[in-house]
């Protein structure tokens, strides 16, 4: 019995003979159209589609100097990255960004010191065309490190001192803070607590600024902080040092609904009802706030649609088409629920 043969696989000659063009000019079409007439480009589009050619992408990687790979970086643990809904938000949105193209997106968790460092390697090296950085910590650097770098790159939240003009996206978390804080002011409150965010991150600053500015506007104690770490445990122990050093308190500002949720348990414990004795707002609205009893009134964070807008703009620097390095930013407002 004779061997199986392998069908054969169109080749880039087969291409440009089919499409009457030059081989060339062929490579070209297919690696981007540099250069390549709309007659030519049409031509191998066809020829390419009759034949069922696939071009190698070794190959291709020589020519084009491209990976057809993008970065999500994420300087977080491990479990961090896995228990919140931040994170499945924006690779919703991401992957939405790249469902029309060829690219493949490669998840870099970097935990911190030498796995940071690594992470900072692979991109300097560019291993991939671009990246999308997500909860970014001042002390990673990574904002420093792709400024010098020069590798395409959006931040999902506004990075830190990077020293050159970066694109990102964010929402606008000072206002989104401050409208939080109002709300409970609206309601009745007069002792307005708040679990901050981690203060090395512009989030966790920008939110508590705004938590500050509606208090002192309103001429309230400012004096009710306590600092988390946007976990679910990290609210928890916050909101023990709260009730502790304040036990006063008839509202509280938790700045993301993983610490609200953390926060809400310690309350029940301690024999505070919610929204009786203590009315909560919490800051994300991507699924925790309806998990908990009573279900979380909080601040929308549309981070499904920044992290889609985020994959586009990337797609349009590698591209080559980035005409402005305006920061995009978008809005958060009150969700009503239960719980204040």
């Amino acid at each position: 019995m004779a061997a199986d043969v392998p069908p054969h696989a169109p080749t880039l000659e087969e291409v440009a003979e089919r499409a009457g063009i030059s081989r060339s000019t062929a490579s070209r079409a297919i690696n981007g159209g540099l250069k390549v007439s709309p007659e030519a480009q049409a031509a191998v589009d066809a020829a390419v589609a009759e034949l069922g050619y696939t071009p190698n992408r070794a190959a291709r990687t020589l020519v084009t100097r491209r990976t057809d790979s993008i970065a999500l970086v994420v300087p977080e643990p491990d479990e961090t990255v896995l228990n919140d809904p931040y994170f499945a938000g924006t690779l919703q949105g991401l992957s939405a960004a790249l469902a029309q193209t060829e690219i493949q997106l490669i998840l870099l968790i970097a935990r911190g010191g030498e796995e940071t460092q690594r992470t900072a390697r692979y991109l300097h090296n560019r291993h991939v065309d671009g990246a999308v950085i997500v909860s970014h910590h001042r002390d990673d650097a990574l904002d420093s490190v792709l400024a010098q770098s020069h590798l395409p790159c959006v931040f999902v939240g506004r990075p830190w001192a990077a020293p050159r003009p970066m694109q990102y996206v964010d929402v606008n978390n000072y206002l989104g803070g401050r409208r939080a804080t109002e709300y409970l002011i609206a309601v009745g409150c007069t002792r307005i607590g708040t679990i901050a965010g981690p203060l090395d991150m512009a989030a966790g600053v920008d939110r508590l600024a705004g938590w500050r500015q509606a208090l002192q506007d309103a001429r309230l104690s400012d004096e009710a902080m306590v600092r988390g770490d946007f976990t679910s445990a990290g609210g928890a122990v916050a909101m023990e040092r709260l009730l502790d050093a304040h036990p006063d308190i008839d509202g509280l500002f938790a700045a993301s609904d993983l610490m609200a949720a953390g926060a809400l348990g310690v309350l029940a414990r301690r024999g505070r009802a919610v929204p009786g004795d203590v009315k909560v707002i919490g800051f994300d609205d991507l699924g925790v706030a309806t998990s908990t009893s009573p279900q979380l009134t909080t601040m929308s964070n549309p981070v499904v649609e920044m992290s889609r807008v985020a994959g586009e703009l990337l797609l349009e620097q590698i591209a080559g088409k980035t005409t402005s390095f305006e920061p995009r930013i978008f809005g958060a407002e009150v969700v009503v629920r239960d719980s204040a």
